[in-house]
């Protein structure tokens, strides 16, 4: 990956955060699904929402670039893989005593 496409992705990453902090702390946003596009073996879909756009716009204005890229909003499930890691560490670490037979 270039230099440019990092600082790209970076400055992307931060106005994006800078824009839902703002905007958005104090306020319930209702999103809208746009479309849902589902792969032909139905384990993954691709949601559109319609903030998305608002947000992109807005981007638009702050940042100048030939091209702004699409965005594609993808949920990141790391947190969720770490605290299960977390989970098995601790029953390693501490185990449960078999439960006793009445």
């Amino acid at each position: 990956m270039s230099n440019r496409t990092i600082r790209v992705n970076e400055l992307l990453q931060r106005e994006l955060s800078d824009i839902l902090r703002k905007r958005y702390q104090t306020e319930s946003v209702a999103i809208t699904i746009a479309e849902v596009r589902v792969a032909p073996d139905l384990r993954d879909a691709r949601v559109f929402i319609s903030k998305a756009a608002d947000i992109r716009e807005q981007i638009s204005r702050r940042i100048v670039l030939k091209f702004l890229p699409k965005f594609e909003y993808i949920l990141d499930h790391s947190a969720i893989r770490g605290a299960r890691i977390l989970n098995v560490i601790d029953e390693i670490e501490h185990p449960r005593p078999p439960e006793e037979k009445e």
